[in-house]
């Protein structure tokens, strides 16, 4: 039986709670200890307006690239046990403020809907602080049946966001 295949995975980090520049730190240094899995790129970090509630801070995105012999299940599995692992804690309220959030993004070229995951991730394309942060790593990623990262953020601009210094 021959090993899983390295396959190309990105991944979305935000954090609004307890300096979350540094939780988004701390969160690519615990990706770069994933099993089976090597982070190989990383982003800058953008600060963004939240999705939901407007009575919380401001959040922090990045994003990370890995390549992984991991399933997308099991790829999902760890990044939710390390939000457990680096604080989160349930339940969350939705799109409410949080120490620390794993998303995963695309997996290959992989496109697959079920109960527990959907990849490409379903709010990929209205996202400008997912794409962004992603546009820095991987600009001309083909987002399966959509288009190109850089050309996906070119259409959402950059409303909201702004990057770290």
């Amino acid at each position: 039986m021959s090993a899983p295949r390295w396959t190309p995975a990105y991944i979305g980090l935000g954090s609004n709670l307890e300096g979350p520049a540094q939780q988004i730190e701390r969160a690519f240094d615990v990706l770069s200890c994933l099993p089976d899995s090597l982070l190989v790129a990383r982003s800058r970090c953008y600060r963004s307006r939240p999705l939901g509630p407007q009575d919380q801070p401001d959040f922090v995105n990045a994003a990370a690239g890995l390549l992984t012999r991991l399933a997308p299940e099991a790829l999902l599995a760890h990044l939710k046990q390390l939000e457990v692992t680096l604080g989160r804690e349930q339940p969350v309220r939705r799109w409410g403020p949080r120490v620390i959030d794993f998303d995963l993004l695309l997996y290959g070229a992989e496109t697959r809907a079920t109960p527990v995951l959907t990849v490409p991730h379903p709010g990929l394309l209205e996202r400008n602080w997912v794409l962004y942060p992603l546009q820095d790593i991987a600009p001309s990623l083909w987002v399966p049946g959509q288009g190109h990262v850089a050309d996906l953020a070119d259409r959402l601009g950059t409303d909201g966001i702004e990057p770290l210094t």
